[in-house]
């Protein structure tokens, strides 16, 4: 799949709103017959342009009150610790969302909490004793504006 063409940004941006479509509710809207339609999908998943499909759940319901933004600055920025650094951040499901960030810092995570006691306990014990690790800073959200939003398609060809 080299280009994407109307009826595929239609998709993709259609599936970004509700992903639990049905094919056919998806056919309609993007104004297809259904076999072309799942066809397409199939497609946009092979060539790698859908990831997958989850559920976005509200973190306060399930008891994580606490987001934090951490940059953790490395010791050394060499390509084997910086991977050992990759590598440890990944297994760590509080850490929702890991940036490799250029300017000052090394990653800039973005971490869960149940509060903040929960969240200096991680810090102390999880965070600080990552490899590599030579400093880290804190920020907290006081509140969400906007969370994990559909990406932007009108800057790709066929969106005009």
């Amino acid at each position: 799949m080299e280009s994407l063409d109307k009826f595929d940004l239609l998709i993709l941006s259609e599936l970004q709103t509700n992903a639990r479509l049905t094919n056919a509710e998806l056919a309609q809207r993007v104004g297809l017959s259904a076999a072309p339609c799942w066809r397409r999908v199939r497609a946009l998943e092979e060539a790698g342009f859908i990831l997958g499909y989850h559920a976005a759940l509200d973190r306060h319901k399930i008891g994580l009150g606490v987001l934090a933004f951490v940059r953790l600055d490395a010791l050394r920025n060499t390509g084997d610790l910086t991977r050992s650094m990759e590598e440890a951040i990944a297994k760590i499901p509080e850490v929702v969302a890991c940036h490799y960030i250029s300017g000052s810092g090394t990653f800039e995570l973005q971490v869960v909490a149940k509060d903040l006691d929960s969240f200096s306990q991680f810090a102390r014990n999880v965070l600080l004793n990552l490899p590599n690790v030579k400093d880290m800073h804190t920020s907290f959200s006081l509140g969400e504006v906007k969370t994990a939003g559909a990406l932007p398609l009108a800057h790709l060809p066929g969106a005009r």
